[in-house]
């Protein structure tokens, strides 16, 4: 079994969904992002996703695209984002890594290229936003080989249709983006996703983590009522930023954040 495989199972068996924790890789600089990666499973964190910077995050809300100017300005690309994961798992082995970002980064550094190194670095799944599944050929190939998941999202206009379209292919998880737009922006709503929700597990047989509208531990508590696994990352990129601004320690603010966020998902 992979580390998802595994974490899903022993979530499964607690009777909860898990907590995946979004950051971006060496926000605000690469020292501080290792320091909060290393502290996210202690605080609560069941899996992390970790962004890779790029230039233009068409789905990304204001929050994550300050994020990725600030990774980005601090000399961070997928090369030293994967250096970051690899300093990461040399002290973690069972916590999934999951990277999250588009897909021009990875095919400039070649599919087979970036399945090998990312799999060296401990990734256990890739999440590409704008990489349609009829153009995912040859970069699952390439992850596939290296026993990486590639990880798909289904979006609230995804009928059924484009449900088994989505779902071929997927291992880990489905990410179900909860509401239409772009991350950090709307509000995740339970009640009206919860229906979706069973749709995509039944389609795929597949854990769903729901992500791109929940801020909030509330929020957070609601969606794990529903849920495989509740995703949150504009918030805590918004803690960065706030850190920055107060001239407060970045860390600590984060991982409070995520504190916070993974009782309330326990909770639920």
């Amino acid at each position: 079994m992979s580390r998802l495989d595994r974490r899903f199972a022993a979530l499964k068996a607690e009777g909860r969904a898990g907590f995946i924790a979004y950051v971006m890789g060496g926000d605000p600089d690469f020292e501080t992002s290792a320091a909060i990666l290393d502290a996210l499973p202690g605080a609560g964190a069941d899996i992390i996703e970790l962004g890779f910077a790029f230039s233009d995050p068409m789905a990304e809300g204001p929050s994550i695209q300050r994020a990725a100017e600030r990774a980005l300005r601090a000399g961070m690309s997928l090369s030293r984002t994967l250096e970051l994961a690899a300093g990461f798992r040399k002290g973690d082995d069972e916590t999934p890594l999951v990277l999250m970002g588009y897909l021009n980064p990875v095919e400039s550094m070649g599919y087979e290229a970036f399945a090998a190194r990312a799999a060296q670095s401990g990734i256990d799944g890739l999440i590409v936003v704008d990489c349609p599944p009829e153009e995912a050929g040859a970069l699952h190939a390439a992850l596939e080989a290296e026993g990486i998941s590639l990880i798909r999202l289904a979006t609230p206009t995804s009928d059924a249709g484009r449900l088994r379209v989505v779902v071929k292919g997927t291992s880990g998880f489905v990410y179900y983006v909860s509401v239409a737009g772009v991350t950090g922006v709307k509000s995740a709503d339970p009640a009206a996703i919860a229906a979706a929700v069973q749709q995509v597990r039944d389609a795929s047989g597949l854990p769903v983590a729901v992500g791109f509208g929940v801020r909030t531990p509330e929020q957070a508590a609601g969606v794990a009522r529903i849920a495989d696994a509740v995703v949150v990352g504009s918030a805590l990129v918004d803690e960065v930023a706030r850190a920055i601004a107060d001239q407060h320690a970045v860390k600590p603010a984060v991982v409070d954040a995520v504190r916070a966020l993974g009782a309330a998902v326990r909770a639920a």
